[in-house]
């Protein structure tokens, strides 16, 4: 059997990988999740402990552990040890750039579809009232 090489990432290189698409769909999986977005946006603003991200997004505290140790599992924050505290922060070198592309991404292309336009592209919206 031929052995494949290995990517940066330690990830094979063949382009049809199901070990890639099956990490892809874990990470996406793990992404999508609206708790997880909470808690994720919250860590943007610095580190905190368990506490302070059930304050900053209202959820439960076994809700947060749960989203926290999945956070945790996939590289999405890391956490330490500051006594009785476990403080989480937001992987600085792939999340937090990640977010900010989320960001620009989703609020010129996607914004819109929640405000109520179902239309792909926004100017569609100006163009049909233009001819109306």
């Amino acid at each position: 059997m031929k052995k494949s090489s290995l990517d940066k990432s330690g990830m094979r290189r063949t382009g049809d990988d199901p070990l890639r698409y099956g990490a892809y769909a874990i990470f996406f999986e793990t992404l999508a999740n609206q708790n997880r977005l909470h808690i994720i946006n919250s860590l943007r603003a610095g580190r905190k402990n368990v506490s302070q991200i059930i304050d900053a997004t209202g959820l439960e505290q076994t809700c947060v552990s749960h989203c926290l140790k999945r956070l945790e599992n996939c590289g999405f924050v890391s956490v330490e040890r500051d006594g009785k505290f476990r403080i989480y922060t937001l992987n600085s070198k792939t999340i937090e750039p990640l977010m900010r592309l989320i960001d620009t991404h989703t609020g010129a292309h996607c914004i819109h579809l929640i405000e109520g336009d179902t239309c792909t592209h926004r100017n569609a919206r100006t163009t049909r009232k233009k001819k109306a």
